[in-house]
C-alpha cells in the first residue's frame, strides 16, 4: 500500500461540526437529571483508589475519571461523566483523518460528523463507560496501523503498538484490533507488514499492557476471570448447549439502534459488496467482531454495546458507500441520528418526564441516590455506622451518594470466590461491626424472619420491582446476609 497522502480541505469544517456538537453536549450534561449509573458509580470508586487493575474491568477509566474529578475538586456528576463527550469529539476526529487518507476530503468530513453524531457516541457523552475511554486509542490504533501499512516506518508500528494496548487498558474488547490487522494481512495482501513491524507493534503492545497482566497474575486473574464468566458458554459447550436464537435476533435488531438504521444497512451492503481492497481491509477489522459477538449472543447472551469495536472501522466503509452512491440517505442518516443525538440528552433534563406506564423511561437512572438517602438516615436512626448491602447497585450508589455520610460501606463476606469488587475489597470485616443490612428477604437468625428496623420506598425509580428493607443482626448472624 502506497502513501496517498492527506487530504486537505476537511478538517476546519469537522472540528466545527464536531466542536459545536461537543459544546452543545457539555452545555446539557450540566442539567442532567439522572443518577450515576451502577457502573458509572463504581468507577467512581475506583477512581479513588488508583491501581494497575479492578475486579471486573481494565484501569484506564478509573485513573480518567479520578484525575478529572481531582483536578475538578468535585466528584459531582457532571464531572464524573464530563470525559465522554469529548472522547468522542476526538475519535470523530481521528476516524475523520483516516478516512482523508483512504477516501479523500469529502467522506473524511462526513465520517467525522457522521461518528459524533451516532447513537452510541450520543449515549457515551452522557454516561462514561469503557467503550467511551476505549474508543480514540481504538482509533488511533488503526490510523497508525494503516500509516505503518502505507510507509513502512517502524516509528508506526510502535505507535499502533501503544495505541491498541492503551485501547485495551480502557476495554479488554479493543483485541479485536489486532485480530483485524492479522485478518486484514492474511486476506488482504496490500495491508501486509514486515515480520519484524509486527514483532515491534505486538512489542508495544504487550510493554503497555504489562501493569494490568501483572496485577491480574498478583491477583487471581480476578479481571480475566469475570470477563470469561460475562461470556458464559467457555467451558461450558458442547452438544448440551442451548441455542439462544431469540437473544441473538435481539442482539441483531439492537445493533441498528448503535449506529442508527441507515448506516448500520449500509455496513452490511458494504461488507457483501466490498468497492477494493480498502473496503475489504476494513470489513476484516470490523465483520469478524459482529460475527464473533453474535455467536456469544447465541451460545449465552449479549449486550448490544459488546459490538461497539466493529463500528470504528466499519464506519469507513458505510460512509463513503452512502457518499458515492446514496448521498440522500447519508442526509437522511444524519438527519435521524441527529434527532437521537437532541432527544438523548433532553430526557436526561427532563427526567421523570416522560411516564409510560406509571413508569419513567429512565427509571433505572433514577431513585438510586435518593434509596442511598433512606439507607443513610435509617442507619442514623438506628444508631450504627456501618451499613451491609447485598445487592451490587445498592454498593455502588452507597459508596458515592454516602461519600461523606461518614459510614463503613460492606458487603457480605463472599462464600467462595469474590463473585463482584465489593467482596474482593471491601467485605464484611470478622468480627462484624453493628451495622444496618439491606436486604431484599427478612434474614432468619434461628428463631424466625426478623422484623425490619426500616422499609425503603422503592417506587418510580431503579428499583421499582424490589423490596428492600434495613434489619438489624447480632454479629454471630452476619452471614445470613449472604
Amino acid at each position: 500500500m502506497t502513501e496517498a497522502g492527506p487530504a486537505p480541505g476537511w478538517a476546519a469544517r469537522a472540528a466545527l461540526v464536531v466542536g459545536l456538537v461537543t459544546l452543545a453536549r457539555v452545555g446539557l450534561l450540566a442539567f442532567d437529571r439522572t443518577d450515576l449509573f451502577v457502573d458509572e458509580a463504581q468507577y467512581w470508586l475506583w477512581g479513588q483508589r488508583p491501581d494497575f487493575g479492578y475486579y471486573s474491568k481494565p484501569p484506564l477509566i478509573a485513573w480518567l475519571i479520578g484525575a478529572v474529578t481531582a483536578l475538578a475538586g468535585s466528584d459531582a456528576a457532571f464531572w464524573v461523566r464530563l470525559p465522554g463527550a469529548f472522547l468522542h469529539a476526538a475519535t470523530a476526529m481521528i476516524l475523520g483523518a483516516l478516512a482523508a487518507r483512504l477516501s479523500g476530503a469529502r467522506v473524511a468530513f462526513w465520517v467525522a460528523v457522521g461518528y459524533v453524531t451516532l447513537p452510541m457516541a450520543a449515549l457515551g457523552s452522557l454516561m462514561i463507560s469503557t467503550d467511551t475511554v476505549m474508543a480514540p486509542f481504538f482509533a488511533l490504533a488503526l490510523l497508525w496501523h494503516f500509516r505503518l501499512v502505507e510507509t513502512g516506518q517502524r516509528r508506526f508500528a510502535v505507535l499502533a503498538g501503544i495505541a491498541a494496548g492503551l485501547a485495551f487498558l480502557a476495554k479488554y474488547a479493543a483485541v479485536y484490533v489486532l485480530l483485524g490487522a492479522a485478518l486484514a494481512a492474511l486476506l488482504v495482501p496490500m495491508m501486509r507488514i514486515a515480520p519484524r513491524h509486527a514483532a515491534l507493534m505486538l512489542a508495544a503492545f504487550g510493554l503497555t499492557i504489562l501493569p494490568n497482566l501483572y496485577w491480574n497474575l498478583t491477583h487471581g486473574m480476578a479481571t480475566l476471570s469475570h470477563t470469561a464468566d460475562n461470556v458464559g458458554w467457555i467451558g461450558g459447550g458442547g452438544p448440551g448447549v442451548r441455542l439462544n436464537l431469540a437473544g441473538l435476533a435481539a442482539f441483531f435488531a439492537s445493533q441498528f439502534a448503535v449506529i442508527g438504521p441507515v448506516l448500520m444497512a449500509a455496513l452490511i451492503w458494504g461488507w457483501i459488496r466490498p468497492a477494493g481492497p480498502v473496503a475489504r481491509a476494513l470489513r476484516a477489522f470490523s465483520l469478524p467482531v459482529l460475527v464473533l459477538v453474535c455467536l456469544q449472543a447465541l451460545l449465552s447472551k449479549a449486550y448490544g454495546n459488546w459490538a461497539i469495536a466493529a463500528y470504528f472501522p466499519g464506519l469507513l466503509i458505510a460512509v463513503p458507500l452512502l457518499v458515492a452512491r446514496a448521498p440522500r440517505l447519508l442526509r437522511l442518516s444524519m438527519g435521524l441520528n441527529g434527532v437521537v443525538c437532541l432527544a438523548l440528552p433532553l430526557l436526561t433534563i427532563t427526567a421523570p418526564a416522560p411516564v409510560l406506564d406509571g413508569r419513567p423511561l429512565l427509571a433505572r437512572y433514577l431513585g438510586r441516590a435518593d434509596l442511598s438517602h433512606q439507607i443513610i438516615d435509617a442507619a442514623g436512626a438506628a444508631g450504627v455506622t456501618a451499613v451491609v448491602a447485598a445487592n451490587r447497585d445498592v454498593l455502588a450508589d452507597l459508596h458515592y451518594t454516602g461519600r461523606d455520610a461518614g459510614l463503613d460501606v460492606f458487603a457480605p463476606r463472599p462464600g467462595g470466590r469474590p463473585r463482584n469488587y465489593y467482596q474482593q475489597v471491601h467485605p464484611l470485616p470478622d468480627p462484624a461491626p453493628p451495622a444496618l443490612y439491606v436486604l431484599e428477604a427478612a434474614p432468619d437468625c434461628g428463631a424466625g424472619p426478623l422484623d425490619p428496623v426500616a422499609v425503603f420506598d422503592t417506587t418510580g425509580g431503579a428499583y421499582r420491582s424490589r423490596v428492600l428493607a434495613g434489619y438489624l443482626l447480632p454479629a454471630d448472624c452476619a452471614d445470613a446476609s449472604r
